[in-house]
Order: C-alpha cells, then sequence, then structure tokens
C-alpha cells in the first residue's frame, strides 16, 4: 500500500481542468480533475509541467489552494512577469485542456484538522493559496485561527470572496494589512512590524502552530519578529517562494 502510493505521487498523472476563476488582475485558480488522485493535506503543493509542440518542457512547484475532497484540485496561479509557465497558466489554459501534474509534495508545512492548539497563519501576497487551503480544511474545527494577510491593496487581494465567508466563523480571525493602499476607513499603510503582530496574532504559547508563507524576504522579517517577541522558532513553519524559493 506504501509503495503504490509513493508511486503514483512520483508519477505524472494528466489532469483535465474543468473550471477557471479570476482571482485578481493577475492570478486565477484553476479547478482541475485528476483521476486517481492520491489525496494531499493542507499545505502540500505540486508539480506542473508543460511540454511544448516541439518537446521543451518546463515545470514548476505550486501549492494547492483546496482542501482535500476527492479527485479535484484547485491551483491559484499568479503571473510571474517573463516567466515560462504561469503566463500560460494564467493566461491562456481553458476549461477543457489537459494539465500535467505530479505530487503531492511536501510534509512539513502542513496542517490537518484535529490536530492541537490553535493555529495563526500570516502570508504576504500569493503566499495565501497554501495558507487558504488551511483555512478550508479548519471548516469545522474547534481550534482557533487568526489569519494575517500582508497584500498590497485591495484589488490584489486574493480570495477575497472567500475571505469574507471565513470571516464570518466564530472562531477564525482575519486581518488585512495594506502595503500600498488601503481601503476607505483603514488608517494604517505600512509593512508587518512587532507592534502589527502583537497587536492582531496569539501570544507565545506551548501548543500554537505558525505559518508563514511568501517571498522570502517577507518570510524571514515576520519569522525573526516572532521569534524576537518569545515564539518558539520550532513551532513557526515556513515556505518561501521565488528566485530562492519554493512552491508559487
Amino acid at each position: 500500500m506504501e509503495r503504490t502510493a509513493l508511486r503514483r505521487r512520483l508519477t505524472w498523472q494528466v489532469g483535465t481542468v474543468t473550471e477557471v476563476r479570476e482571482e485578481s488582475a493577475t492570478a486565477r485558480t484553476l479547478v482541475v480533475d485528476v483521476p486517481d488522485w492520491p489525496g494531499h493535506l493542507a499545505g502540500q503543493h505540486l508539480d506542473v509541467r508543460l511540454t511544448a509542440p516541439d518537446g521543451y518542457r518546463a515545470s514548476r512547484s505550486y501549492s494547492i489552494a483546496s482542501a482535500w475532497t476527492g479527485e479535484t484540485i484547485e491551483l491559484t496561479v499568479e503571473q510571474v512577469p517573463d516567466g515560462e509557465v504561469s503566463p500560460y497558466l494564467v493566461e491562456v489554459l481553458k476549461v477543457g485542456d489537459p494539465l500535467e501534474v505530479r505530487g503531492p509534495v511536501g510534509g512539513w508545512f502542513v496542517w490537518q484538522p484535529g490536530q492541537p492548539g490553535p493555529i495563526q497563519l500570516i502570508a504576504g501576497g500569493s503566499g495565501v493559496v497554501p495558507l487558504m487551503a488551511m483555512l478550508r480544511a479548519h471548516i469545522g474545527s474547534s481550534a482557533p485561527a487568526k489569519f494575517l494577510y500582508s497584500v498590497r491593496g485591495p484589488t490584489s487581494v486574493i480570495y477575497a470572496h472567500d475571505l469574507r465567508e471565513v470571516a464570518t466563523s466564530e472562531n477564525v480571525e482575519i486581518t488585512f494589512a495594506y502595503t500600498r493602499e488601503a481601503p476607505p476607513g483603514e488608517p494604517r499603510v505600512g509593512r508587518v512590524d512587532a507592534d502589527l503582530l502583537n497587536a492582531v496574532t496569539f501570544a507565545p504559547g506551548d501548543d500554537l502552530t505558525t505559518y508563514v508563507c511568501g517571498p522570502t524576504p517577507f518570510v524571514e522579517a515576520v519569522a525573526d519578529l516572532l521569534v524576537s517577541a518569545g515564539h518558539d522558532p520550532a513551532r513557526v513553519k515556513t515556505e518561501r517562494f521565488g528566485p530562492t524559493g519554493g512552491p508559487r
């Protein structure tokens, strides 16, 4: 059983795009039906491979945006300027097209229902994707959760509708930090700093787990601030993306 599951995870599979949702001017969600998908945990990612007519191949890793609900997975992709893969996924791929994927991958940056203790999720930009999967998996959980989302402005928010729905949950608290432009009535514009973290995150605790995802400089700065505030480094889980990072 274990060997079969591992073999499937390491094998490229061809899924079919069944839905496309625009999330922002530069990001879209792809709903993909993947037969025999082995399942995944919130926070894991997968590899996507594109093959050109001349045989040239390019692959990239992308976080899975959905909780596991069977053979359907969701990927939210933000277009990278001059990228090889993301422009095709954001601008060209359409419903009915095939998409080659391999996964799931990763076991450290994950959250599972039933995991003890509260969780806090801190995202920078498109680092919201795996954390959105955690929020979706969190539905029905009694564990308290806080979510801090650092984003340039209101029009850059990914999952705006979904986050409004999640915010109605009694045990989930969502805070936005706008770095360039804030909506009317929001007085603060700026990067995440120690004062903001102290105001909107949980105090350090032995049963608290924190997940931070985003561009490498953002993740390193936030992780350093959390540790300086007394959080256990072993319980601050990070995932980076970009030139020196991992999944997008």
